[in-house]
C-alpha cells in the first residue's frame, strides 16, 4: 500500500460513479485481474493501492525470472496482490512459457506413481515461484481424467483412479505450500468425465452424486484435510447439482456441497471468467455478481477484459448490492477470507531444515522425474542419419503455443513439422529412405487425421519409432513405441535419451 495515499481516496478510480468508497474497494478486492506486457500498466497500480485483489499473469507477462521478480515487486510496491499464475509443470507453464517446462506434468508423474517424487517436483516448482515474487500457484489439477476424448484436462491430469489422484494432490499440495506457495485445486467439482471445454462452452458431467462423491471429490476432499488455501471452480454443469447453471455459478455447488458438506473454509478462486462458459452466457459482470452469491471469494480474469470492463463489473457488483441481489456481508466475507490468505504468504516460511532449492536443482528434479516416467515398447535399436516427423496438434487454450518436440535433444536430425490433413506420406516416405524413422505425436487418440497419416507412414515403414508425448491411449504397431506423458521439455529430453539408448533406458 502506498504510504502517501489514502487507501480510500482513489477508490472511484476503479468506478465510473460516485458513492460509497468502501463498497467499491470490497467489490474491487474481488478481483483477480490481468494485463498485457511485461511491465504493470499505470491502471493496475492505481486499481491495486485502490483494493483490487491482485493479478493473474500469462506467459505473455513473463521474459525471463528476472522480469517476473521485478514484476512482482513494482506490484507489491502498489498493494497486498495475490500474485498467481498456472504453473502445473508438464505442458501448462508460464514461467516457462517461450521455452517448455523443466518439470514433467501430472500424467507422468502419476504414470511413476511415487508420492515423494510428486511432492519434491512441486517443491522445485514453488522455489521457482517463490524465486520471482508468486505466492499463488494455479494448480495442481485434481480432475480425475475418465474421458479419454477430453479436450481439455488429459496430461494434466495425475490419471483415471480416484484414489491415485487424491494421494498426488496432497503431496503437490504439500510441495507447493512446504515452499510458502499457495496451492490452488482445480476444477471443482470435477472436469476430469468432459467431452467439451469450458473455454468455448459449458461442459457437461453426466453423473449422479453418489458417482461424483465416489470419483471427481475424492482427490478434493483429499485436500481440504491436506490444507489446500484456496480452491479453483469449474465452469461445468453437474445436473442433478447444479441444474443448467455451471458449478463457479451455483450455490448448491459452491456453499452447500464444498463449505457445507465437504467443510472447506479456505479461499474459492472461479476459473477465468472471461472463457466462453460464463461471458456469452450470463456475461462478464453479471457473472461476477453470481459468482460472489454463489460463494466464490476471488474472481479470476483471463486476458481479455480491459481496464474499462474491470470498471464495469465493479460497478456491477457495487449495484447487485444496493439491489439485494448480493449481500453486503458476502463481500465482506471474502474479503476476510482473502485476507487470511494474505496473513499467511506474509507468514510463510521454510521449516527448520527444509532445502533450499536452486534453479540447477529444479532442472535435475524435473529430469529425475521424467525419466521414471518414460517407456519403451519394442527396440528402438541405433539411429542412422534420423528422419523425424513431427505431427503438428493445434495447441488448446490452457496450454498456449508452449514450444515441443525433440529438435534440442537431438541435433543430428532432420526435423520437419507437418499439418497431418496437408503432410504427404509419400513425399515423407521418400526422405526417410534408408534412414530411421521418428513419427513425434501428442494426443493422438483425439486426432483422426494424425492417425491416419501414422499409419500410412508404418504401413511402408513398419520399423519406424512411434513418439507419443501425449496420452499413450492408440498405440500402434510400430517397430518401437515410446510413451513420454506429456511434452515438457523434460519429457522430451528423456525420450530421446532412452531413443539412444541412455539414463531412461538403464533404469534411472
Amino acid at each position: 500500500m502506498s504510504a502517501t495515499r489514502d487507501p480510500l481516496a482513489g477508490a472511484a478510480d476503479l468506478s465510473t460513479r460516485t458513492g460509497d468508497p468502501g463498497l467499491h474497494r470490497l467489490a474491487a478486492s474481488a478481483l483477480l485481474i490481468s494485463f498485457q506486457g511485461t511491465t504493470a500498466p499505470d491502471w493496475v497500480l492505481r486499481g491495486l493501492e485502490d483494493g483490487l485483489g491482485g493479478v493473474c499473469l500469462f506467459g505473455f507477462n513473463v521474459a525471463d525470472g528476472e522480469q517476473v521478480a521485478a514484476l512482482s515487486a513494482r506490484l507489491n510496491e502498489a498493494g497486498r496482490p495475490v500474485v498467481s499464475l498456472d504453473e502445473e509443470g508438464g505442458d501448462v507453464t508460464r514461467l516457462a512459457y517461450h521455452t517448455g517446462s523443466a518439470y514433467p506434468g501430472n500424467a507422468a508423474l502419476g504414470a511413476v506413481d511415487d508420492v515423494a517424487l510428486t511432492e519434491r517436483v512441486y517443491q522445485a516448482m514453488a522455489a521457482d515461484l517463490a524465486r520471482c515474487g508468486v505466492n499463488l500457484d494455479m494448480g495442481p489439477v485434481a480432475d480425475v481424467n475418465t474421458a479419454d476424448d477430453n479436450p481439455i484436462i488429459g496430461t494434466r491430469s495425475f490419471g483415471s483412479s480416484p484414489d491415485l489422484v487424491a494421494r498426488h494432490t496432497v503431496a503437490a499440495v504439500r510441495g507447493l505450500q512446504s515452499a510458502g506457495i499457495a496451492a490452488c485445486v482445480k476444477h471443482f467439482p470435477g472436469h476430469g468425465a468432459t467431452h467439451q471445454d469450458s473455454h468455448l462452452e459449458i461442459p457437461l458431467v453426466d453423473a449422479s452424486l453418489d458417482v461424483l462423491r465416489e470419483r471427481e471429490l475424492v482427490p478434493f476432499l483429499a485436500a481440504i484435510r491436506a490444507g489446500a488455501k484456496s480452491i479453483m471452480t469449474a465452469h461445468v454443469a453437474v445436473p442433478e447439482l447444479t441444474g443448467d447453471l455451471p458449478a463457479t455459478l451455483s450455490a448448491q455447488a459452491l456453499t452447500r456441497l464444498l463449505r457445507r458438506e465437504l467443510g472447506y473454509d479456505g479461499v474459492v478462486l472461479t476459473d477465468a471468467l472471461d472463457m466462453h462458459a460464463i461471458s456469452r452466457t450470463v456475461g462478464l459482470a453479471e457473472g461476477a455478481v453470481r459468482a460472489l452469491a454463489a460463494g466464490a471469494d476471488l474472481l479470476c480474469l483471463g486476458p481479455l477484459p480491459t481496464a474499462e470492463d474491470v470498471r464495469g463489473m465493479v460497478d456491477h457488483i457495487v449495484d447487485a448490492v444496493a439491489e439485494g441481489r448480493l449481500a453486503a456481508e458476502r463481500l465482506e466475507e471474502a474479503t476476510a477470507r482473502v485476507e487470511r490468505l494474505r496473513d499467511w504468504f506474509a507468514g510463510a516460511h521454510l521449516p527448520s531444515g527444509h532445502p533450499s532449492r536452486n534453479a540447477a536443482d529444479g532442472e535435475v528434479v524435473g529430469l529425475d522425474a521424467a525419466r521414471r516416467a518414460v517407456s519403451l515398447t519394442g527396440p528402438a535399436g541405433p539411429l542412422a542419419d534420423p528422419f523425424v516427423v513431427e505431427i503438428d496438434t493445434p495447441p488448446t487454450i490452457a496450454v498456449g503455443e508452449v514450444p515441443w518436440g525433440i529438435a534440442p535433444w537431438l541435433p543430428e536430425a532432420e526435423i520437419v513439422r507437418v499439418k497431418p490433413s496437408e503432410a504427404d506420406a509419400g513425399g515423407l516416405l521418400g526422405r526417410a529412405r534408408e534412414r530411421s524413422l521418428i513419427v513425434v505425436v501428442k494426443d493422438a487418440h483425439r486426432h483422426p487425421d494424425s492417425r491416419e497419416l501414422i499409419s500410412e507412414l508404418l504401413a511402408a515403414r513398419p520399423d519406424a519409432v512411434v513418439m507419443e508425448m501425449g496420452l499413450p491411449i492408440w498405440r500402434p504397431g510400430a517397430g518401437a513405441y515410446i510413451a513420454t506423458y506429456g511434452a515438457a521439455r523434460a519429457n522430451a529430453q528423456a525420450a530421446v535419451e532412452l531413443l539412444n539408448g541412455g539414463p531412461s533406458a538403464a533404469g534411472l
